[in-house]
């Protein structure tokens, strides 16, 4: 298949990207879009690969544009649906349950979090939609809190059609350099990393410096 060869021209058959071109290739707009609601389920699919590749594919004549941004903005619709489920039934007692067990964390912490995203969920979910790795983690939380349900499908959909739209674009007029773009948002999902894991490491030395004290005054 001359789609399959052009596509794997920069990575082995058997990697993800050959299994994204054989999803495209025999289900066309429909194998994208499942494919971003399992990348949607299990973040290490990247959809840096898979959106690209559906972009390649419509500049071939696999499947149209208005296809491939219909069926992958459904898909990650609904793989974003399921995570939000999932923080419905997890539910927030046994959210505060767990957080309570957790070392150097109050529970003040997550009810300033609570407060914060009842302000400003709506803009978390959207923009969240945008960002490499939140992409799928802000559902959970949306979920937990009980976003409604109509408002979560409205902004997950408008936020996942402008991300979809940037990588299925990008990949219909770069062809066969389609590769450029996993590049690229790769970076960015490694920077968002990075800074998660320097907030994180703050975090816990403020936590630990703050207690340093405290066990201090007791002993004294």
């Amino acid at each position: 298949m001359q789609l399959m060869s052009l596509a794997l021209a920069q990575e082995p058959a058997g990697g993800v990207a050959g299994w994204a071109v054989d999803l495209v290739g025999t289900m066309g707009g429909p194998g994208a879009g499942l494919a971003i609601a399992l990348e949607n389920l299990f973040p290490p699919l990247p959809s840096e690969v898979i959106l690209p590749l559906t972009g390649f594919a419509a500049g071939q004549g696999v499947l149209t544009v208005a296809s491939a941004l219909f069926w992958t903005t459904l898909g990650s619709v609904a793989g974003a649906v399921v995570l939000y489920w999932i923080g419905v039934l997890f539910g927030r007692e046994r959210v505060h349950r767990i957080w309570a067990r957790l070392p150097l964390v109050k529970a003040s912490d997550l009810q300033r979090t609570e407060k914060w995203f009842a302000k400003h969920g709506t803009k978390a979910v959207f923009l969240g939609r945008m960002v490499p790795i939140f992409r799928s983690l802000i559902s959970v939380p949306a979920g937990v809190e009980r976003m409604p349900m109509a408002v979560f499908v409205m902004l997950t959909t408008l936020g996942s059609l402008i991300w979809n739209s940037v990588l299925v674009m990008a990949g219909y007029w770069l062809g066969d350099q389609w590769e450029v773009v996993e590049t690229y948002v790769g970076i960015l999902s490694k920077a968002v990393l990075l800074l998660v894991v320097v907030a994180f490491a703050a975090y816990v030395a403020v936590r630990l410096r703050g207690r340093a004290p405290a066990r201090h005054r007791r002993s004294s």
